[in-house]
């Protein structure tokens, strides 16, 4: 009698089962689907969406463009293209770049810091150890969060293999003192600074440090470079990777 009675209990409960299972199906996008194979799954959000699950179905729905994964680069590019039956247009590899030439032989330290040897726990004391308010710490909290292992600290400075690196800016969200940007990697010359004190200031706390004077600015032939609050900033659209811009710059912000 006990293994009828368990029996027919197991048979309602499969029979419940199979209901809700056609109930509650939720229909699955097959280009959604096609779409996050493709896609590398590194979740680092520089597509500007939660993660690949999340760009995928923005993209399956038209509601976002094609190339903006950072880590993929034109190959995913051009994979995601061909599942939507689109063209993959012009894609970029684009990697990090360390906007500060602080090295330990450029920059002198304001403490002694004795304390958690992460960059955000440095940063909390007055702003971390570093002479400059502005520059890299170097205590590596953007090479322990790089998915590809392609930032090291070399004397007391952050430094990415530009080959190894996707792009994806998870460093750039981790470094508290936002000196990382990412950008197209055909461009050879960076601003290694964002010291924004006057020329005189800076010169007390960093060799390499831009002093504003505007040098740079005068001489590039494609009005790429701008010189605002002391600081020289590169307009990549505009930049012919001529190389003119570091030839003059007299502290060598300009690498």
């Amino acid at each position: 009698m006990g293994i009828v009675i368990v029996a027919v209990v197991g048979l309602v409960a499969g029979l419940i089962l199979s209901v809700a299972s056609i109930v509650f199906n939720v229909p699955v996008d097959e280009k959604e689907e096609a779409l996050l194979e493709v896609l590398p799954g590194a979740n680092c959000g520089a597509c500007g969406f939660s993660g690949c699950s999340g760009y995928a179905a923005a993209l399956a729905k038209g509601e976002a463009k094609v190339g903006l994964c950072a880590p993929g680069g034109p190959d995913v590019a051009e994979e995601c293209a061909e599942v939507l039956g689109v063209s993959a247009g012009n894609v970029e590899k684009k990697v990090a770049v360390i906007r500060c030439g602080g090295h330990c032989d450029n920059v002198d330290s304001k403490l002694e810091y004795k304390g958690i040897d992460t960059c955000l726990a440095a940063s909390q004391l007055f702003g971390g150890d570093s002479a400059c308010q502005y520059g890299c710490l170097g205590y590596g909290d953007c090479a322990a969060a790089c998915p590809e292992h392609a930032i090291t600290i070399c004397n007391g400075l952050a430094t990415v293999d530009a080959d190894l690196c996707t792009g994806c800016g998870i460093c750039a969200k981790t470094c508290p003192k936002q000196v990382i940007t990412v950008a197209p990697a055909k461009f050879r010359q960076h601003v290694r600074c964002i010291n924004k004190d006057k020329g005189a200031e800076t010169r007390k706390v960093c060799k390499t440090g831009c002093i504003g004077c505007m040098k740079c600015q005068k001489e590039c032939p494609f009005g790429a470079i701008t010189v605002k609050d002391f600081h020289a900033s590169i307009d990549y659209d505009k930049c012919k990777n001529c190389g003119k811009c570091k030839a003059v710059c007299p502290v060598h912000a300009i690498q």
